[in-house]
Formats: structure tokens, sequence, C-alpha cells
């Protein structure tokens, strides 16, 4: 498939998501990190949106719970380029009943070739990148140019 540019904005739409055994180490580091996520607009699924918000008094968008819908709603927002970065602490020891969903999650993630971290490490690094405050560059599936030639079928 053909690409193009499109650019990731200065200020970001981050979704934050977390498995159960990992909520408390993703609000620990929202907390360490609230200066920074302070200054761009965040997604979370609804627990994990809600004790985010709750323990850091930073303002965040909450979707459906991950179980419930949340997972997919922010797979949709990555397609329409509404979410510029996933955050997405999980736990890989943890069997999940939603994990097809955690899965296309990823995979919309890849295909949009947005940042993501799994883990506070990576996340740590995205965070502190000089990228994180500008303007970048990436390239996208060119779905219009896709479509035409279907279209022309």
């Amino acid at each position: 498939m053909d690409t193009k540019i499109q650019p990731l904005p200065a200020t970001k739409h981050i979704a934050l998501v977390a498995h159960d055994g990992k909520k408390a180490a993703l609000r620990a580091w929202c907390n360490l990190h609230r200066a920074v996520l302070s200054q761009h607009v965040l997604y979370a699924t609804g627990t994990t949106g809600h004790i985010i918000e709750r323990d850091t008094a930073l303002p965040v968008t909450k979707l459906l719970s991950g179980p419930m819908g949340g997972d997919q709603q922010l797979g949709a927002k990555i397609a329409e380029h509404d979410i510029h970065m996933l955050i997405f602490f999980w736990d890989p020891l943890a069997s999940q009943p939603h994990d097809p969903d955690v899965k296309a999650l990823l995979r919309l993630a890849a295909v949009w070739n947005i940042p993501v971290a799994c883990n506070e490490a990576t996340a740590d690094m995205l965070l502190s990148s000089d990228l994180m405050q500008c303007e970048i560059d990436r390239h996208l599936p060119d779905y219009d140019k896709y479509l035409a030639t279907r279209m022309d079928k």
C-alpha cells in the first residue's frame, strides 16, 4: 500500500490503558510525569481513567471499560487519527478475557504508525524524548488512494 505523510501535532492525544494488575503502576507513572502529561490531551479506558483522574487531578476523557468496549473505542479513535500515542501497561502474565480486543488495539496502533509503550521503561523514553513537544511527521497508509483503486474495479 502506498503511504502518505501526516504530522503528529506538538500537543499529543495520549491514550492510557492498564490491565488490572498494572493500574497501580500506571497511576504512579502518571503522578511521576504529571507535568508533561498536563501539556497533552489524555484519554483512557473507563476504570483506568477514573483512577488516573482521581489520583493525579489530570483531566482524562474516559471511555468504556476495556472489556466493555473501551479498547475498541480507542482503536476507532486511532483509526480516525484522534489518538497520537498509546501508553498501555499490559500484564503479560495474566490471562485477559478481552485479549482479541487488546491485540486489535495494538494492531491499529501499528497500522497507523503511532508511538506505543507497553511498559514503564518505554513510556519513560517516549515522554522524555525531545520529539514529545514538537510536531513530527509519520508515514501512514494512503487509505484514500487505496480506496480509489478498489472503486475502479
